[in-house]
């Protein structure tokens, strides 16, 4: 009987199980339908953790063996354009094309949008609470491919800039509802019922079950991080208590449905007049009349790392290269201290950006993180804004490229990438489907 059953029924069924694995793995990208993913074909990842100042992954060597700890520095990137290419059906491979070319860097996070809000084809959340399936599951696809090339994700929650809704949106929702908010200065961030519409999108996004893998996004490793808002700003300083209370309010909100992932804000790292001697350190004094500010935001219990922007030719743009590179050392040295000194928290530099002179402004922020990575010191890592792939160039802003069409600064990504890998105690994310680009 044994004998029989296997050969007609568990031989068959390992056969079929095999052939949509070998589907999946080969030639997804290019399906125009979803195939179900067995999450034990796909590598298996750690949660990545904070240890004082340092990112930690805790690995077992083997089955059975205590967990230990290793360090981990972040080479990475920005596309924040995958969710809505994977909701296009047919041009998602995209998607795992640019996660396959970032694993041949050597790069290991990468920073991308986890919302789209209001009118259009690919939105996500049509209106508070309700969502387009659709759209929901080419984010389950994002967040699949990215565990396949063993990439993690920083996921944005919403975006304070009008473009994919943003914060406008929400105001836009509660006030078509019937809430008055003309009183408000920044509604966004003190209003009762936008502040719950954006919690329920929270919980909807944290406890989403993936429907490829049928994992959790609260379970999934291939998530670094939630980031709360991109580059939250109020209409003028007055708003600043009101911005520290929700950003407090909602990580605490995060954490409370999901203990095993890491809060940021999404700061650009601009300092408040009254918080930091490196006020001085801002690109101009606009920059303290936004509202945020780096060292109250970041210090908030539930947030877990620092954020930093930047921007020299856009902050400074009388400055000739000289200028800029002497204030942009001054910017990162800045922050890392603050992280290693005041705030006792990881420093990762989410977006850096450049135009003619990209490879000199990377290589100082670069170098800059090596160095206090050598250290095991606050400065983590930094991710360049931002990485496109053929056929979506759309999604480019004057700071885009597509770094194998720029030998120089594919070559430094990828030196940065060897580097922080070798430095003692650290670890890296490369994925068995890949050769290690720092020994090919």
């Amino acid at each position: 009987m044994n004998s029989q059953w296997r050969e007609k029924r568990l031989y068959p069924a390992l056969g079929i199980f095999s052939i949509l694995g070998f589907l999946y793995l080969n030639f997804n990208d290019h399906l125009e339908f979803a195939l179900p993913v067995l999450v034990w074909n796909l590598p298996k990842m750690g949660f990545v953790r904070v240890n004082y100042t340092r990112f930690v992954l805790l690995e077992q060597e083997t089955p059975g063996s205590p967990a230990a700890e290793k360090d981990l520095y972040v080479n990475g990137w920005n596309s924040y354009w995958f969710l809505e290419e994977s909701a296009g059906g047919q041009s998602r491979y995209r998607v795992s094309e640019m996660l396959k070319r970032g694993a041949d860097m050597g790069l290991s996070v990468c920073r991308t949008w986890a919302f789209s809000d209001g009118a259009g084809p690919n939105t996500l959340q049509i209106k508070p609470g309700v969502f387009n399936e659709r759209v929901f599951k080419a984010l389950d696809y994002v967040i699949v491919e990215a565990r396949r090339h063993r990439i993690r994700l920083i996921l944005s929650l919403v975006n304070n800039l009008n473009n994919f809704g943003g914060k406008a949106q929400y105001v836009k929702w509660a006030e078509e509802a019937g809430t008055n908010v003309s009183a408000l200065r920044d509604p966004f961030f003190s209003d009762r019922t936008i502040k719950g519409y954006y919690k329920a999108y929270v919980k909807a996004i944290v406890t989403r079950k993936n429907s490829y893998t049928g994992v959790k996004y609260s379970e999934e490793p291939s998530i670094f991080a939630w980031e709360l808002m991109n580059e939250p700003r109020c209409e003028s300083v007055s708003c600043s208590p009101a911005l520290q209370d929700w950003i407090t309010e909602m990580a605490a909100f995060v954490k409370s449905i999901d203990q095993k992932h890491l809060v940021t804000v999404g700061l650009e790292g601009f300092y408040g007049s009254n918080s930091s001697q490196n006020y001085v350190m801002n690109p101009g004094d606009w920059a303290a009349s936004l509202g945020s500010d780096f060292i109250q935001n970041s210090a908030i219990k539930n947030i877990d790392f620092a954020s930093v922007h930047a921007y020299p030719h856009s902050w400074i743009p009388e400055a000739n290269l000289e200028a800029e590179l002497k204030y942009l050392s001054k910017w990162a040295d800045a922050h890392i201290i603050d992280g290693q000194m005041v705030l006792k928290k990881p420093v990762l530099f989410t977006e850096v950006g450049g135009l003619h002179d990209r490879d000199v402004i990377l290589k100082t922020v670069y170098d800059k993180i090596y160095e206090s990575a050598k250290r095991r010191e606050a400065g983590s890592g930094v991710l360049v804004w931002q990485l496109l792939t053929e056929g979506v160039e759309e999604y480019s802003d004057e700071f885009s490229f597509i770094a194998w069409k720029y030998p120089s600064t594919y070559k430094l990504i990828l030196e940065q990438s060897c580097r922080l890998k070798n430095i003692p105690e650290g670890s890296t994310n490369w994925t068995i489907h890949h050769k290690d680009p720092c020994f090919s």
